[in-house]
């Protein structure tokens, strides 16, 4: 059981090392950053999306956007689209849940928000029309998923595609690349 304990860190230390080696993937992170900033800098919003573990991660960041990350200052707009309960449910009940943030996106995206839309096969239905509805409102789409990148891929701006295909490493390296994401943009609109 150690032994099997250890691989498992071995195997998330040596991805986030590909990653630290990877220049297509430390520039996508630095253009989410810069457009994050913008879309902040003029009064916008980001809206999260997910389906489990990856719902847990697009209310973890919108917290992190939403408090504060490293240090205090005013709080940053940042809406993780499944804490609506009642919302998710009627329309999961009365149409689809194909359909839930969707619906939440075309009710609450506007032009130049981004939403940022995490799956780890890239092919979960619900993100991929949200996706398509956000780029209809003209936000800005940043997609989080797996090595593949899915069907996804077609409707992000920027896709953060994570080289592998373990779900669970896939979402170690979404929080971790979030948290980056958080920490320079606070430091961006903060001056820190």
């Amino acid at each position: 059981m150690k032994e099997g304990i250890r691989n498992t860190i071995q195997n998330s230390v040596s991805l986030k090392e590909c990653l630290l080696r990877d220049e297509a993937y430390i520039e996508k992170v630095k253009d989410s950053i810069l457009l994050i900033t913008r879309c902040y800098e003029f009064g916008g919003k980001i809206l999260l999306c997910g389906n489990g573990g990856s719902a847990a991660d697009a209310q973890h960041l919108a917290a992190e956007f939403g408090g504060k990350f490293y240090f205090d200052r005013q709080p940053l707009h940042a809406e993780a689209l499944h804490c609506n309960t009642s919302f998710l449910t009627a329309v999961a009940n009365d149409y689809s849940y194909d359909l839930i943030y969707q619906r939440m996106v075309q009710a609450a995206g506007i032009k130049n928000d981004v939403l940022m839309a995490f799956s780890t096969s890239g092919n979960s239905k619900n993100i991929v029309n949200a996706l398509q509805a956000a780029k209809k409102n003209k936000m800005h789409t940043i997609g989080f998923t797996g090595k593949s990148g899915g069907k996804m891929a077609a409707f992000c701006d920027i896709i953060i595609k994570i080289p592998s295909n373990d779900t669970a490493r896939i979402q170690e390296a979404h929080i971790m690349t979030g948290h980056i994401i958080c920490e320079w943009v606070e430091r961006n609109i903060f001056n820190k």
